[in-house]
This record gives C-alpha cells, structure tokens and sequence, in this order.
C-alpha cells in the first residue's frame, strides 16, 4: 500500500491554521445546556450475555433534545468498589452489537460504556438508536453532509451531544469512579472522542485513533475513500455551496475542537490511511490543548496499530487510572 498523503516528516510539521467560528463555544454551550435541561436519569437493564466474568447491562441515556440513545455498560463480574471507566464511540456506519462483544474493557477491570450512534449500524438491529430528524433531501448518502445547511441542523450536533451525555452519565454512575473516567474511539469515534474531550471538562484522558472528523476541509480534497468523499461528492452537485458547507463543519471539527480540551491524550496515526488521511489526523494532534502522546504506524492503513496498538492503549490507562 503505497502513502495516500504527505510522508512523515512533513505531517510533523503541518500545523495548518484552522478558524473556529467567532460563537463556536456559545454554540456548544447552548446546545448542551438544552441537552441538560431535558436529561432524565440513565435507564440500566441487565441482559444475559452468556458470559460468567463479564455481566452487562443495556443502558438507555437522554441524549440530544431529551432523545434515548442506546449503548451498553460491561462491568467485571463481581466487582465491589467503583471502577475507572472507558466510554467508547464507534466507527462510522457501526452500532453498538451484541451483549458478548467487545470485552477487551471489562477484562481489563474497567467498567465499558459503549455508546450506540444514533442512525448508524444495522437497520434492523434489536436496541438501534434512530436518528428522527427530519430527512434531508440535498444531502448524499451517509452522514457528512446530513443537515448540512446549517450547524443547527447538522447530524452531528446531535451525536456529539449525545457523546458528551454517556460521558457526562458515566461519572454518575455508582459504579464507577467520577474521576476515572476515559473517553476513546476509532476513526469516527476518535474524532467523537476529541470532541468529547473539549466540550467535557475533567475527563481523565482521551484514546483518539486515526481520529476522523478532522480538518473536513483537508479530508475532502484528499481521501480517497469515504467518509470524507461525501463531502466532495455533495459540493460536486451544489457547486455554489462550498464556503457554507465547511462554516458548518466547522462547528464540529475535531482539528478546531482540540485545542479546548485539556486532558491527557494518547493519539495513534496510520501513514497510509486511505479513509482518514494522516494529515487530517495530524492536524487534531497539533492542536490538542492537553499533553500528549503519539503512536505513528508509517506502514498501516486504516486498520492503525490494530491489537498493537490496544496493548499500548491498555498500559496507557493502567498508568493513569490504575
């Protein structure tokens, strides 16, 4: 697989000069506060996995506008005291699964709240959690460009919304420790994860790979494969739109959100990526506002570091939240 963008040395050195919108954070203050306002207590009902180490429970959390989002928290069988916590997001087009699945967390000792994306996954999915604004005629298929007209309307206003409410949720629950508490995700879910990050305070680190929904500007002109393609395939048919459509993915840039956050962070980045081009990755990583670490893996694509990689996440959260 040859490189799909700028080698190594040059993705070190690209620190690109991303403008936030001048009401970003009134924006997202307003957004969550409405968020908040609307929250009801979590919903926790424990399901049978058929596993005797692992027990998990189907969690339902108000997310965006009082809507339910789905997720599920595994915990440790047995476990007493309360436990640090990784909230996972999800890749793009994933939903949350089975019970059974994903166990690395709650092997590990940590209590896992996954958080299912709203519209994303499996259709006909048991648990799915829909996404019931309104459709939008203009956009192409997916999700990039799903209200695109304004940050209002955007879909991802409402799913970064949610994210921050499973984060928010997971330092409420009694069995977990308030502040233990990690966020993390793969592709989309690592740009959900950094936005999370910056719009929630006090989170104990942040695990962003091959963070997607970064520099969407830079993703559009050169991933090769989508999610980012929508975008140029959305501006290919409207073609008097460019200038609107990336003032609103501004609002919901990882690139542009990171510098707000302060928790530690551990980023990992694939050099021949063709979904989330490591400059866009990079980009996220310059700007992030706490300290930071990085993992570069210069002959992987968008699979990353893979289990390599979650050895090195594991041994990051056993140094930090034990």
């Amino acid at each position: 697989m040859p490189l799909t963008d700028l080698p190594l040395a040059e993705c070190l050195d690209f620190r690109p000069e991303l403008a936030a919108p001048e009401d970003l954070d009134a924006f997202w203050a307003r957004t969550l506060a409405e968020a908040e306002e609307r929250a009801g207590d979590p919903v926790l009902a424990r399901v049978d996995n058929g596993l005797g180490l692992v027990t998990t429970y189907d969690v339902t959390v108000t997310g965006y506008a009082g809507q339910p989002v789905r997720g599920w928290l595994r915990l440790p069988a047995g476990a007493r005291e309360p436990l640090g916590c990784v909230v996972e997001y999800l890749g793009y087009g994933r939903g949350r699964g089975l019970p059974h699945e994903d166990l690395t967390y709650s092997c590990a000792g940590y209590a896992h709240l996954l958080m299912d994306t709203r519209g994303q996954g499996w259709s006909a999915a048991p648990g799915r959690t829909p996404d019931p604004a309104e459709p939008d005629p203009g956009a192409v298929p997916g999700f990039f460009t799903r209200g695109i007209a304004s940050p209002e309307t955007h879909y991802f206003r409402r799913v970064y919304t949610d994210a921050v409410r499973f984060a928010r949720t997971a330092r409420e629950l009694p069995m977990v420790d308030p502040e233990r508490v990690v966020v993390t995700g793969i592709s989309q879910g690592g740009g959900i994860s950094l936005a999370t990050a910056a719009l929630t305070p006090g989170l104990a680190g942040v695990l962003p790979d091959v963070p997607c929904l970064s520099h969407f500007r830079r993703g559009a002109d050169t991933a090769a494969q989508p999610p980012y393609t929508e975008i140029a395939e959305y501006l290919r048919l409207h073609r008097d739109r460019t200038e609107d459509v990336f003032r609103t993915l501004s609002y919901f840039d990882a690139a542009v959100l990171a510098g707000r956050a302060s928790a530690p962070a551990l980023f990992s980045i694939a050099m021949m990526d063709p979904v989330c081009p490591p400059s866009t990755c990079f980009s996220a990583y310059h700007a992030y506002g706490g300290p930071k670490d990085l993992e570069v893996y210069e002959f992987n694509g968008h699979e990353g570091g893979g289990q390599v990689h979650l050895a090195r996440k594991l041994a990051w959260l056993r140094d930090r939240i034990g």
